[in-house]
């Protein structure tokens, strides 16, 4: 009998063995699948925020090409607007003869630059404004006593802007201050 509980004794310290071993399998299962459950979790968040960017990159994508999508063409018709401002400048108001075809190009104009603020291009004409390099193309530089330096004295070409966006920079005469006329002596 002492036998017999011996064993028992030895069967039971072995049962609770496994149970200890499979309650540390257990454990360290546990733990892994939770490892596992917030690695999930986090690329679950990433995923999330990685597709609020790509759609709000889409929206700014669409937004632009909707604000945009008229700059070839609106630059294209910039010659036209060039072209009709230089008839009337050069044509003679006095002149019977040409002052219903001035009449219907000042129309026209008006029309065309009316239709083109419509979509947001505006004109950039910097006559007496100091220079911005942003927003205008120097041509030439000119001494000027009367003018402040580095203001536009002359707008060759106006410029543009399409939805605050510089389409084509205005071209510009900038003022420099006169040099005042230095004697040199030449004994020195």
């Amino acid at each position: 009998m002492a036998d017999e509980q011996t064993q028992d004794q030895q069967n039971l310290d072995a049962n609770e063995g496994k149970q200890a071993d499979a309650g540390e399998d257990l454990a360290s299962r546990i733990q892994s699948l939770e490892e596992q459950l917030a690695g999930a979790q986090d690329q679950s968040l990433r995923m999330a925020a990685e597709l609020q960017n790509v759609r709000r990159r889409a929206e700014q994508d669409v937004e632009k090409a909707h604000k945009f999508a008229l700059e070839r063409f609106s630059g294209d018709l910039l010659a036209v607007v060039d072209s009709l401002e230089r008839g009337i400048e050069l044509s003679n108001p006095d002149d019977a003869a040409v002052k219903p075809i001035r009449e219907g190009m000042d129309l026209t104009l008006k029309l065309l630059l009316d239709t083109l603020a419509r979509y947001q291009l505006v004109a950039v004409d910097p006559l007496g404004e100091p220079f911005n390099p942003e927003h205008h193309q120097a041509m030439a530089m000119e001494e000027s006593a009367h003018a402040e330096p580095n203001s536009v004295l002359k707008v060759f070409q106006k410029g543009y802007l399409l939805h605050g966006r510089l389409l084509r920079p205005a071209m510009v005469v900038v003022s420099k201050a006169p040099q005042a006329a230095a004697s040199i002596n030449e004994k020195a």
